[in-house]
């Protein structure tokens, strides 16, 4: 374990179980209809990959950077820096996946962007879903693990960019994080 680290929430195993699970239940309820997936960058890009490979369904793969945290550990005003073109958008059965489902706002603003962009419909995917910190009246229909109000790394989740690449969730040391909220 990273000496950072002050536990691990979830390991590898457990991680790479659950996105199965949850890969089969998109495929069984998208079936063989089209779909776009879409990432929001960075965080998301892990798990994007390891579950596109267990999709049992046609698709195209986008990403769209939304960024709300720079440096610290507390949500800001979002951003978004780019979209997918109009031809992976318009008409089109969405699936954005996000690393985590905190305060709401990013997959809220995001759903609302792609649907003015014409989605035909936008379905929400997260590896992580933190309802306690909820602030905006959201549910994904795809969450992997629910957890704790704790500030959590790894499997691409970062602290100022960092840790993204520890291969399980774990959460960040208190004395390293001025607060704990994501």
């Amino acid at each position: 374990m990273h000496p950072d680290i002050d536990r691990v929430l979830h390991t590898e195993t457990e991680i790479q179980a659950r996105i199965a699970t949850v890969a089969k239940e998109i495929s069984a309820r998208f079936g063989s209809e089209p779909l776009t997936v879409i990432g929001v960058l960075n965080g998301a890009v892990v798990f994007v990959a390891d579950l596109i490979r267990h999709i049992d369904a046609p698709l195209e793969l986008a990403f769209v950077s939304a960024s709300s945290y720079r440096d610290g550990t507390t949500s800001g005003r979002l951003e978004l820096d780019f979209l997918p073109a109009p031809g992976a958008i318009e008409g089109r059965r969405i699936l954005l996946v996000d690393d985590i489902l905190d305060t709401g706002r990013t997959m809220a603003s995001l759903r609302t962007e792609l649907l003015e962009r014409g989605a035909r419909e936008v379905h929400g995917c997260v590896l992580l879903d933190k309802p306690s910190r909820r602030v905006v009246d959201i549910d994904v229909d795809f969450v992997g693990f629910s957890i704790e109000d704790a500030f959590v790394v790894g499997y691409g989740l970062d602290y100022a960019g960092l840790y993204r690449n520890l291969p399980y969730i774990g959460v960040l040391r208190a004395e390293l994080a001025s607060t704990t909220s994501a």
